[in-house]
């Protein structure tokens, strides 16, 4: 090797070692690809009814406090950070993202933006990782830790452990079992190996899309979506039902029994909240500019109409948004939607911009209207000729002439299989309602 090649190597390596260069990582920012999430929950697990002796706290093969999920990151063309998180089927893109560097510290900074759910990630980032928490702004000192690695593609830990039964099919399931809070439940499972997908369908609504694994005995499925964090831990016992535990967040923890029904049913959601009168629906309630809300305006004199009685911080209703945007395009000419929210905020002038947000990021076409404090008792009192009020969203069908028809408790999203069911019922009760 000539002098002037054996002067220059030397010199490219010197470089190299002392700026620390890390010839593997070109990106300026974060690194485009696969990540693993997952928030470090604090609660523990309630222990069953004691009377149950089978009934045992379920044995960990992961941590019980991790819960974990799953996003790709990419950057589009303007080079700004996108992210996909990764629940089952469901893909929830992210786009509110910054990276900065801590002047303080010299370490660099991200925050991920939940605007729709008033929540946020925010932290460090350094050596392939990505450190801080889970911010949710609307309750108090809410954080909880999170942490996520680049390159990372699994979920839960597989330890090749061969599932002992096939869990695919329906569960009659019991949450806050033993207990006067306890509520049924149907678990829709879809098993393929080791991997496992579902949901969990109540009487006012679903628990999205699941994701997680089966490990002999013993099973785990997590979702994350901004706004619910969710983790179910299961044990398959000799005689094939299941128990477990359901941690939402860090602030709830439950116990919840199942056992293999495929006929399974749950209430009928056109019967769980009704009219205790025959009076025309009326209601007195101010829209995002603080005026007057009249369901009688011109607007909507003589139509037929669909109130959602919706929270812009709830998933189902953001499934439910989806589902009327979508049908508003096509929509007969003689029907119209009212949007009345129940939110985080106790006053009108601090909702009306969260709103506005959620009219934008959702492309609502309808009007939205403040309805008052996300209580249920609040909300059943601003619709006094209702029995109640249990569940976000509600949908109430009234005629042309403001008498309720039909009440829709809940919504079945796309997540379980009563959603193909819902939208045929949908377009059924429309046609009667459009062409009376």
């Amino acid at each position: 090797m000539n002098r002037f090649l054996t002067f220059s190597l030397v010199v490219f390596i010197a470089l190299g070692l002392n700026s620390c260069v890390d010839f593997s990582n070109t990106f300026e920012k974060l690194p485009p690809g696969k990540w693993r999430a997952s928030l470090q929950l604090d609660l523990a697990p309630k222990q069953l009814a004691a009377q149950k002796e089978e009934y045992v706290e379920v044995e960990k093969l992961n941590s019980a406090a991790e819960l974990p999920f799953n996003f790709d990151l990419q950057y589009d063309a303007q080079q700004n950070i996108v992210i996909s998180i990764h629940n089952g089927d469901e893909r929830i893109e992210v786009k509110d993202i910054i990276f900065g560097r801590d002047r303080e510290s010299g370490k660099d900074t991200f925050r991920i933006d939940f605007p729709l759910y008033q929540s946020y990630i925010e932290g460090f980032y350094e050596e392939s990782t990505m450190e801080g928490n889970w911010v949710v702004t609307t309750k108090e000192n809410y954080r909880i830790p999170f942490i996520a690695k680049h390159g990372v593609g699994h979920r839960f830990v597989d330890k090749k452990m061969a599932a002992d039964a096939d869990l695919s099919g329906k569960w009659e399931v019991k949450f806050e079992v033993d207990t006067e809070d306890e509520y049924p439940a149907i678990a829709e499972f879809k098993q393929t190996g080791s991997k496992l997908e579902g949901t969990f369908l109540t009487e006012t609504g679903d628990y999205r899309y699941l994701e997680g694994i089966v490990q002999k005995n013993k099973f785990w499925l997590s979702t994350f979506d901004g706004s619910h964090a969710f983790l179910f831990e299961g044990k398959i016992l000799e005689d094939k039902s299941i128990i477990g535990t359901f941690r939402s967040g860090k602030h709830y923890t439950s116990n919840w029994v199942a056992t293999k029904n495929d006929n399974v049913q749950l209430g009928d959601p056109y019967t769980l909240t009704y009219t205790t009168d025959d009076q025309p629906l009326a209601f007195n309630f101010t829209n995002v500019n603080g005026e007057p809300f009249d369901i009688n305006q011109e607007k909507y004199e003589g139509k037929a109409k669909l109130i959602q009685i919706l929270g812009t911080w709830c998933p189902n209703c953001k499934d439910e948004t989806n589902f009327l945007v979508e049908f508003y395009k096509n929509k007969p000419d003689n029907l119209e939607i009212i949007g009345v929210a129940f939110e985080k905020y106790k006053t009108q002038s601090e909702a009306a911009p969260v709103l506005d947000l959620y009219k934008d990021k959702m492309n609502v076409p309808y009007d939205i209207v403040y309805g008052g404090y996300y209580n249920k008792k609040e909300a059943s009192a601003a619709f006094p000729n209702l029995n109640k009020i249990i569940s976000y969203p509600t949908l109430i069908y009234l005629n042309k002439d403001n008498e309720v028809v039909h009440i829709h408790t809940g919504f079945s999203g796309p997540a379980t299989s009563k959603y193909a069911e819902f939208k045929q019922s949908f377009a059924k009760k429309i046609e009667g309602l459009t062409q009376s």
